[in-house]
């Protein structure tokens, strides 16, 4: 048998290995079964890598795979289809952090469901290591492991042994690559280097030691000569951008199935459902939010927007110092004229976390135009009752708070005695045109059963994934601490 015929061979061999893998997960777990079918194979050299369109694999690999393990295939196979889930390959993050924080995510999913599959005698010396990392991150999502990765509270060598237990797949094809970006692992594809495609064929760390070697002996480079990589199969960066949208469509749908349906999956799948939230929640820009409670307003200065060039150089070539037309004096922007800011301060509600949020209003607020100009906006502080109030003529009066600023109250939480006082302020002129109130509160308490008549946002600070409860006529917004 010639070397064509032998690729050939191992192809279908492989691609046969994948294929049980398929079925392996559906029988185990079925909630999965639209995830899994999502991804074409194609054969290629290297090890197992995805761009979250296609799963590339490396025939010898999947072989060397199936020989440490019948089902060994069917546990990488669900590594790569839970990154894409998490939409692990839409980030630009620094490579080796979140390339490591993803793997470590996705290891954590599976083995919290401990399935006999999903058992290649490491899984206890991870999840070790996972239950650290938890203590200290407080959430095994790949967010969270990243942002505690780059603190710098683990040593080279540590992560240099984290990435080998928990390594099983290439990563280079990651990142939204840019429209001309094309290649193969370690062939100058998108976000991917030669370091770091070697590093994974010599310590793919759970699927046998075997592997590498096979890999090494030129069975991989072989493979590659023949169908040379990647070459006119990588999805470009439209491709991408849809496939990240049809991604969190399906994590929408599973996180939807598991939390109603499911129910016997979701009592084991607290990792998972983490890892869709993550995903499916809604990323806020505060500073946009903040903006759409500006007013229309015009102010006295040179309207360089609105300015007809031609006219006035036409003016200076015909008559010399003599323009046709001046530039406006006046500009229509929009600007935070008049605004309620309500502080729960409850005995739940920290502190730093008011302050924080404060000093955030306040910046957004001071990079405006408005900045010296008159505004009208009442901070006002309750727990059960109003406790103070404290009015704000210019934005730049916020600063001084923060020198002697302390909270009013500790008792329970109310909403309602907020609004009845807002009412009484715009039934004494006070208010003349509020756009709305912005309330920062932990989201615990009695709400208006009325809509009032102006726009209300309740403001939450959570760490976590928490989805607070509003009434339907008011805005949600929840930001991460990182937001402020």
């Amino acid at each position: 048998m010639n070397r064509d015929e032998t690729n050939k061979e191992k192809e279908k061999i492989a691609f046969d290995i994948l294929n049980m893998a398929q079925s392996i997960l559906l029988i185990h777990m079925r909630f999965l079964g639209a995830a899994v079918a999502r991804l074409e194979l194609v054969p290629y050299a290297g090890t197992i890598a995805t761009d979250a369109v296609k799963i590339y694999y490396d025939p010898n690999h999947i072989i060397s795979l199936f020989r440490a393990g019948k089902e060994r295939a069917a546990r990488v196979y669900l590594h790569v289809v839970l990154h894409c889930l998490f939409l692990h390959p839409f980030s630009n993050a620094e490579r080796r952090m979140w390339d490591l924080a993803c793997d470590m995510a996705a290891e954590a999913v599976i083995c919290e469901w401990a399935l006999p599959f999903t058992d290649d005698g490491l899984c206890g010396a991870r999840s070790k290591c996972l239950q650290t990392v938890k203590d200290k991150a407080g959430y095994l999502t790949a967010e969270k492991i990243y942002a505690y990765l780059r603190k710098g509270n683990e040593s080279g060598r540590t992560l240099s042994e984290w990435e080998k237990l928990f390594s099983a797949d290439d990563h280079a094809l990651w990142g939204l690559p840019d429209e001309e970006q094309n290649g193969a692992p370690g062939r100058g594809s998108p976000g991917g280097n030669g370091s770091k495609d070697s590093k994974n064929k010599e310590s793919s760390g759970d699927e046998g030691e075997g592997e590498s070697n096979e890999n090494k002996d030129g069975g991989g480079g072989e493979s590659g000569e023949e169908q040379g990589g990647l070459t006119g199969d990588l999805c470009r960066f439209g491709d991408k951008l849809r496939a990240e949208d049809e991604w969190r469509a399906l994590a929408e749908r599973l996180q939807t199935d598991i939390e109603t349906f499911s129910k016997q999956w979701g009592h084991g799948s607290g990792n998972l459902l983490l890892g869709l939230r993550e995903v499916t929640r809604e990323k806020y820009d505060y500073e946009s939010f903040l903006r759409k409670f500006a007013v229309m307003t015009e102010t006295m200065k040179i309207n360089t927007d609105e300015f007809d060039y031609i006219f006035y150089t036409l003016g200076l070539n015909l008559y010399g110092n003599l323009p046709l037309i001046e530039p406006l004096e006046y500009k229509d922007d929009k600007r935070v004229k008049e605004l309620a800011i309500a502080i729960d301060t409850s005995g739940s509600v920290q502190g730093e976390k008011v302050r924080s949020f404060l000093r955030k209003t306040y910046n957004i607020l001071k990079e405006t135009e408005s900045y010296r100009n008159r505004v009208n906006i009442h901070i006002i502080q309750c727990d059960a009752a109003v406790q103070r109030d404290t009015k704000i003529n210019e934005v730049c009066e916020i600063e001084s708070l923060f020198s002697d600023f302390r909270l009013s109250g500790s008792g329970g939480t109310d909403f309602r005695p907020v609004f009845r006082y807002v009412d009484k302020l715009i039934e004494d002129k006070e208010f003349r045109n509020l756009k709305g109130i912005i309330y920062f509160t932990d989201g615990y308490g009695n709400f208006p059963e009325r809509k009032p008549p102006y726009e209300t946002a309740f403001v939450f600070v959570d760490e976590g994934y928490n989805n607070y409860d509003v009434p339907p006529w008011a805005i949600k917004l929840i930001l991460e601490p990182k937001d402020l």
